[in-house]
């Protein structure tokens, strides 16, 4: 009996949803995290009737023919790149983008990786790195006297030391886009790749037309919504529940069938 098979992957498609949102909701403090939303498309259909072709005269087409579904499959899991809140720390390496934009580290065996996760620090040698020890493109050292760090909203590096009243530029932060955010493929700890889908990376700075601005001492917060979340959590357990009583009930009719050929 088809039905079974049908619900199989039903209860299948469910529990990756399921999955999709308890990924969301464990990553609701994690800084700078987007939402993942589980996509689905029907599977290949079988024709028991074709529509259109003539009926048994041969005079007249059928207006509908009998198609009947297989099931469904997961056809994609989307990052959604939405601006998450942003959430004052007073950190002066706490960066945050209110926009479009991504920043650039310099991952393990120098590829270059994207973050919005702005928790950045410094590294035995001044360096600003992530938390993981990467350190940001393009890179920028802080002298060993420094006193005071100062970002603006363009991305400018500003310290002041001891031995200077005035302070100096150090660099500036450049900022990347693309074309296909949701197209870039996430590796964990707030990393991603760039990849064919997502299109080549475009460099600009803060400010830029069609790049958000930099804010010193702000990190930008899990663009998670628990309400949401929750809801569709309901959904999808009531969904696996429907598919999973179809197969019971194909097993009941299995049973009855198979009692009356005895």
């Amino acid at each position: 009996m088809r039905a079974l098979a049908i619900a199989a992957t039903g209860m299948s498609a469910q529990q990756t949803n399921v999955e999709v949102i308890a990924n969301n909701l464990a990553n609701i403090n994690t800084t700078a995290f987007k939402r993942a939303r589980a996509e689905f498309t029907d599977l290949i259909y079988q024709s028991e009737r074709t529509p259109g072709v003539p009926n048994r005269g041969g005079e007249d087409v059928i207006p509908e023919g009998a198609e009947l579904g297989l099931g469904v499959r997961t056809a994609g899991i989307r990052n959604l790149h939405i601006q998450g809140p942003l959430t004052q720390t007073s950190n002066p390496l706490d960066l945050a983008i209110n926009g479009r934009g991504w920043f650039q580290v310099a991952g393990p065996g120098g590829e270059t990786l994207y973050s919005r996760a702005g928790s950045f620090n410094k590294n035995a040698v001044g360096q600003l790195v992530t938390g993981d020890g990467y350190v940001v493109s393009p890179a920028v050292t802080f002298p060993a006297d420094t006193m005071e760090v100062v970002i603006n909203q363009s991305g400018e590096i500003y310290a002041r030391t001891a031995s200077q009243t005035a302070p100096q530029l150090l660099g500036q932060l450049a900022l990347v886009d693309f074309a296909n955010d949701s197209g870039l493929e996430p590796l964990g700890n707030n990393l991603y790749r760039e990849t064919t889908a997502s299109g080549q990376a475009v460099s600009g700075v803060g400010g830029d037309p069609g790049f958000g601005s930099v804010y010193q001492g702000y990190l930008e917060g899990s663009n998670v919504d628990p309400v949401k979340e929750l809801t569709e959590l309901i959904s999808a357990q009531r969904a696996y529940e429907m598919n999973s009583k179809v197969i019971t009930a194909a097993d009941q009719m299995l049973q009855s069938t198979s009692n009356l050929m005895r």
